[in-house]
């Protein structure tokens, strides 16, 4: 059963955010969606770019209180 898991990284820098994501994806089942958290608003254009050039697929992004909500989902 695919889920939605959250990768909090909020306080982190790049390249942690994207690092804590491909952490998170070994671990994640095909199917599950997984939202970033990220206070780094360079996560905003590197995640969506390392997600298409790995293949996965970009849901989209949305800011809230100085937080990036990015969410993506693994395909294989």
């Amino acid at each position: 059963m695919a889920g939605r898991r959250i990768v909090d990284a909020r306080g982190s820098f790049c390249p942690g955010p994207l690092m804590e994501l491909i952490a998170a994806m070994k671990a994640a089942q095909v199917g599950d969606e997984l939202e970033v958290l990220s206070s780094d608003k360079g996560s905003a254009n590197d995640i969506p770019e390392w997600i298409r050039k790995v293949k996965h697929e970009f849901i989209g992004t949305s800011e809230e209180s100085g937080v990036w909500h990015i969410v993506v989902k693994k395909l294989k």
